[in-house]
């Protein structure tokens, strides 16, 4: 049954006035009476009544008593003793809520005795009584309720995955039956300091650096010859037309600034599966390289059919555009479209995708000392991670297309254990 909100509790007050019956205000608000009665009981204000002397006997007001401690005659009346307290001795102390207050409605909003009367008040009051509601939920969800032995098995379950470098999400959809709490408060665990890991182990809690935009202009980029009728417009317009056609993306990592090993990442959106291939350098001919092997490796047909439309960025790597669409001998096997200059949200997929790699590959580590073994090692973690976008499987676990698993099984691709998958430098130690 969902919450009570605001206007229901305006509903119950209205009611209590118009001295409805709680079944009554239950119909209009489309709830229970039982619904009602627990509200109201739960959600009333607390008033004290007069307590003379700070004193909560309902006959302070007026009590004359004294000599209760039994030291002999004392003018002094008990019940504004400083040295005993009355209502521990007296016999006669009585401090037994108001009866009006146990049958319903169980508040003083409409009771015609609350001017005479000296106890302690309840009253039903929609906006506090929702403020309350808010606030007992508030507290209910902020803490932490596995403990002992159970936060311990929890702690020692999650904390060496992720410090393996797997994502929470991952983490859950594997182990989401054993964990037993949602992946919301699993983070909310982490942030408490309930588990020995902090926030500082969560990759994506840890804030952006914001980037430098270049202040070049990109007139120049937007002429070059390779872009023409080419630029992210005609692409846009191009999949309207072609609406089935699967999103492919297209990038290069680098390790740092000096000339050497680069990677070529193509990011099959529909799956979040990404190729890696370890390249010798950056250049547009060593690009084109890769597309030849890939075409070699499944037949241009094949080929054509994975990899009908390629969305990539402008990089120099990436003008050699007739040579990337078409095979030696002239045939098409794909069409290349480029996003606009600075403007990497266009192809969000691969770019998000690359923290994985940042992940074991920080930025400035050179890409030298590996080799495309190493680099297959890194996709295969990298794909076996599971995402929420894809139902809690793997990209590799949502691959289905015949060609691509042939793809996969020729570049020796395959999924990693869930328990094995790691996201740190020390997968790739060197």
């Amino acid at each position: 049954m969902s919450r009570l909100k605001l206007s229901d509790r305006i509903v119950i007050e209205c009611g209590i006035y118009e001295k409805l019956k709680l079944s009554e205000i239950a119909k209009k608000i489309g709830k229970t009476p039982e619904t009602v009665s627990r509200e109201i009981r739960m959600n009333s204000t607390r008033v004290k009544g007069e307590h003379p002397y700070g004193k909560d006997c309902h006959f302070a007001g007026e009590c004359k008593r004294n000599g209760l401690c039994g030291k002999g005659v004392c003018s002094r009346r008990c019940v504004s003793c400083r040295e005993y307290d009355c209502t521990e001795i007296c016999s006669r102390y009585n401090n037994s809520p108001c009866n009006e207050l146990s049958k319903p409605p169980y508040v003083c909003n409409v009771c015609g005795r609350k001017r005479k009367c000296k106890a302690d008040r309840a009253y039903y009051i929609a906006h506090q009584a929702d403020a309350m509601a808010k606030r007992r939920n508030s507290v209910s969800r902020s803490k932490i309720h596995v403990r002992g032995d159970e936060l311990e098995r929890l702690d020692e379950l999650v904390t060496p995955l992720i410090l393996k470098g797997q994502p929470i999400t991952h983490i859950w959809s594997e182990h989401g039956d054993e964990i037993g709490i949602s992946q919301r408060t699993l983070y909310r665990y982490v942030d408490q300091g309930a588990l020995s890991i902090s926030n500082i182990d969560l990759r994506r809690k840890v804030a952006y650096k914001p980037r430098r935009k270049k202040k070049e202009s990109s007139e120049g980029f937007l002429n070059q010859e390779f872009r023409k009728n080419r630029g992210y417009d005609d692409y846009v317009k191009y999949m309207e037309k072609h609406p089935d056609t699967p999103l492919i993306q297209m990038d290069t990592v680098k390790g740092c600034r000096e000339q050497g090993k680069r990677l070529l990442t193509i990011h099959f959106c529909g799956t979040n599966m990404m190729l890696m291939l370890l390249m010798r350098d950056g250049k547009a001919d060593t690009v084109v390289e890769q597309f030849d092997m890939l075409t070699g490796l499944l037949g241009l047909e094949t080929f054509r059919r994975i990899f009908p439309v390629i969305l990539t960025d402008n990089g120099s790597e990436f003008k050699h555009t007739r040579e990337l669409e078409t095979t030696e001998d002239g045939r098409r096997r794909t069409k290349v479209f480029y996003c606009d200059p600075q403007a990497s949200w266009q192809k969000p997929q691969i770019e998000k995708n690359h923290e994985y790699i940042r992940y074991v590959l920080p930025k400035g580590k050179s890409l030298s000392p590996y080799t495309q073994e190493d680099i297959t090692l890194l996709a295969n973690n990298i794909n076996s991670i599971r995402r929420e976008s894809l139902g809690n499987r793997s990209p590799y676990e949502a691959t289905t297309d015949k060609s691509i698993l042939r793809l996969m099984e020729l570049m020796g691709l395959h999924i990693v254990p869930a328990d094995e998958v790691n996201l740190t430098p020390a997968l790739l130690k060197r």
